[in-house]
């Protein structure tokens, strides 16, 4: 297979990134970046990204999260499904609750890229 038909989703593209300090972005990483950035920058699924890594267990359905929102639970779990398409959040499903957990590689490697533009 090339490497122009290698398919990366955005949390392989920060995992093979340089710290933004090092080297800049190419224009495909950064479009490939911007997805997982973009997910982030609502108010809501940064709050619920944050919920689910500090829940007990380091885990927790939707039913352990409406109460923190004074949102819908479609919406709540629309928020969590952009937040698992990106690649921030795993998910199982047993019986008929999805549990939701934080993918730690995922925040280590974006925490690692932003971390070194700090000076």
């Amino acid at each position: 297979m090339s490497k122009s038909a290698l398919k990366l989703t955005p949390v392989e593209t920060v995992a093979c990134c340089s710290p933004l300090a090092k080297q800049p972005l190419s224009l495909q990483q950064a479009v490939r970046i911007a997805p997982l950035l973009k997910a982030l920058a609502d108010p809501v699924r940064l709050r619920l990204l944050s919920l689910v890594a500090s829940h007990a267990e380091g885990e927790a359905c939707v039913c352990d999260l409406n109460d923190a929102f004074d949102l819908s639970q479609p919406t709540i779990s629309h928020h969590l499904k952009v937040l698992h398409e990106v690649g921030l959040l795993d998910r199982s499903k047993r019986g008929v609750w999805v549990y939701y957990s934080v993918n730690s590689a995922a925040t280590r490697d974006l925490g690692a890229l932003i971390g070194g533009v700090a000076r």
